[in-house]
C-alpha cells in the first residue's frame, strides 16, 4: 500500500510540473541573407573602328593616323566595358 501511495504520489507531482510550464514566448529574431539580384548595367555599344573602312590604295599616313585612331578608340572601349563589369560585383 505505501508503494502505491508512493506512486500516486509520485504520479502526481510529474503532472504537477507539467502544469507548472510557462507559455513559450514568441520572439522575432531579424536575419539578414545576400540576395542575388540581376546586373542593370546599361549595355556598351561597340563603336564603329576607324581602321574598318581603309582599303588597300590608301597612304601609309592615311592608314598610320587610323590605326592610331582606332587604338584609342579600343582602349576608351576596354575601359567602358570594366567600368559596367565592375558595377556588376
Amino acid at each position: 500500500m505505501r508503494a502505491q501511495v508512493l506512486q500516486v504520489l509520485l504520479a502526481g507531482l510529474l503532472l504537477a510540473g507539467c502544469a507548472a510550464r510557462p507559455e513559450p514566448q514568441i520572439q522575432y529574431v531579424r536575419v539578414e541573407v545576400p540576395v542575388q539580384i540581376p546586373c542593370r548595367a546599361p549595355k556598351v555599344v561597340v563603336p564603329p573602328w576607324a581602321a574598318a573602312g581603309l582599303r588597300k590604295t590608301d597612304s601609309l599616313e592615311v592608314k598610320v593616323r587610323a590605326l592610331l585612331a582606332e587604338r584609342r578608340q579600343r582602349i576608351g572601349y576596354e575601359r567602358e566595358l570594366a567600368v559596367v563589369a565592375d558595377a556588376c560585383r
